[in-house]
């Protein structure tokens, strides 16, 4: 493996930031400024401003988000499941179409870019901020 690839591998985002971005983002503002902000400050570190470094600055993000979704989805399971179960279905046959929509549509962003580098990047932003977004809109969704 390359120094490059060992750097990569090696790069990592401030998950306390994330989830702070997360919890300062106002009702239904599912476009904080701070969403992508962990992924930028590790592409400034050796490595991480390369294509492969890029790429694992992004996925380092989008995994706490995925996280922050995940905990933000079962909450709303609990909640709902206390008050009507067919309140707690529809937000699991909501989540998993908008799961099926957020793979078709980033792998449509990923392919419009074929043949270029760009496309990893590219298909990698369109699932962090999609993410990020609807594990906004879950933990808002409780506030109604």
């Amino acid at each position: 493996m390359t120094s490059t690839g060992a750097a990569a591998q090696e790069l990592g985002v401030d998950a306390a930031a994330v989830r702070a971005c997360h919890d300062s983002a106002q009702g239904w503002d599912v476009t904080p400024d701070c969403i992508g902000a962990a992924a930028n400050l590790c592409q400034e570190t050796p490595g991480g401003s390369t294509t492969v470094g890029i790429g694992a600055c992004l996925a380092a993000e989008i995994a706490v988000w995925d996280e922050i979704l995940n905990e933000e989805y079962q909450a709303r399971r609990a909640e709902f499941s206390a008050s009507a179960a067919e309140l707690a279905d529809a937000l699991r046959d909501a989540q998993r179409a908008w799961i099926a929509f957020r793979d078709a549509d980033c792998d449509l962003r990923y392919t419009l870019f074929q043949g270029g580098s760009i496309r990893s990047i590219v298909g990698a932003n369109c699932r962090l901020s999609k993410t990020a977004q609807r594990a906004i809109e879950l933990r808002d969704i409780g506030d109604l």
